[in-house]
């Protein structure tokens, strides 16, 4: 079970669904911190199309609660961004769904394993959780018809918040689903993914034109929190730079950063764990190559004060 019960504003019944074009939803979960992500579906004559699940099986059965508010048809496809498990979890609770992504997200979905908070995180009650990896995959991107309307699912085309980056975009509504590409009010992580690759995805995202946009954790929100993320990119860039040529490492260049304009956004330990994929850049590393992941992540519980990451999913 969770460590403590969670704050009001993290609470699963705090989720908030709408409708942000006919027939296209948003299920956004505050406070979109660790773990608690937002997904969404665009419903048919025959069916639903989900993008994401969620991480808990709580939280996955309130999310499939909420659409069948809206739909009394199936879920027949089930979308994910990636292979995170705050949007993966709860792959196994969509009955027949066709389970579908990049290529990318099945193995490293199944080398993650199974759910687990220790020594990261702080406990999490994930409920019953069976992986359930995508069993339908793409290289570049699919396109999925909900009636009459077009969805174009594809990969990023390069690594960025992970390696198996994908976004569901809705052309002729401009309705944009980023998974963690994007995140509305939280600080970005790229840890499994590059800084590099990350700001040439914002512009990819940009170029698309959305006027809506379904980010991975966050309200919904418009175009202008591309620009808000790209420069937090830059930001974790140049205080890599300065850092690497002064001899810090990652956990002493953030403990000697002012986060700034960005010193509001959820989860600000994030800034060592992108210090660490920033520096292995500069290093030589390619973008989206191994790294030391635990030790990053253990220098984000030092730089939290040694005590376990919040976690309220």
């Amino acid at each position: 079970m969770s460590s403590g019960r969670p704050l009001p504003a993290t609470a699963i019944g705090a989720a908030r669904l709408s409708e942000v074009s006919e027939n296209i939803y948003a299920y956004v979960q505050p406070d979109g911190s660790w773990w608690i992500n937002n997904t969404g579906f665009l419903v048919g004559r025959r069916g639903v199309i989900s993008v994401d699940a969620c991480a808990t099986e709580a939280r996955t059965r309130a999310y499939l609660r909420a659409i069948a508010g809206v739909s009394d048809q199936p879920v027949r496809t089930l979308i994910n961004t990636h292979h995170h498990g705050d949007h993966t979890f709860g792959n196994h609770l969509f009955g027949g769904a066709t389970i579908v992504a990049h290529e990318g997200v099945r193995q490293a979905l199944l080398e993650w394993g199974e759910p687990r908070s220790a020594p990261y995180w702080t406990d999490v009650d994930w409920g019953e959780v069976e992986l359930a990896p995508p069993f339908l995959t793409y290289r570049e991107g699919v396109t999925v018809h909900v009636d009459d309307l077009v969805c174009e699912v594809g990969h990023i085309g390069t690594p960025a918040h992970t390696t198996n980056d994908s976004v569901v975009w809705v052309p002729e509504r401009k309705v944009l689903f980023s998974g963690d590409l994007l995140f509305n009010g939280g600080t970005p992580f790229l840890l499994q993914g590059s800084v590099s690759g990350a700001l040439r995805a914002m512009g990819t995202l940009r170029a698309l034109g959305a006027e809506t946009i379904v980010p991975g954790h966050g309200p919904v929100c418009g175009p202008q929190v591309i620009d808000r993320v790209e420069g937090y990119l830059r930001f974790v860039r140049e205080v890599a730079r300065g850092g690497r040529e002064a001899g810090l490492t990652p956990l002493e260049a953030a403990r000697e950063t002012d986060l700034g304009p960005y010193r509001d956004l959820l989860d600000p330990e994030r800034i060592v764990g992108n210090l660490h994929r920033a520096y292995a850049e500069l290093d030589g590393v390619a973008p989206g190559g191994p790294i030391d992941a635990a030790a990053a992540l253990a220098d984000m519980v030092t730089f939290n004060g040694g005590k376990p990451l919040s976690c309220h999913a």
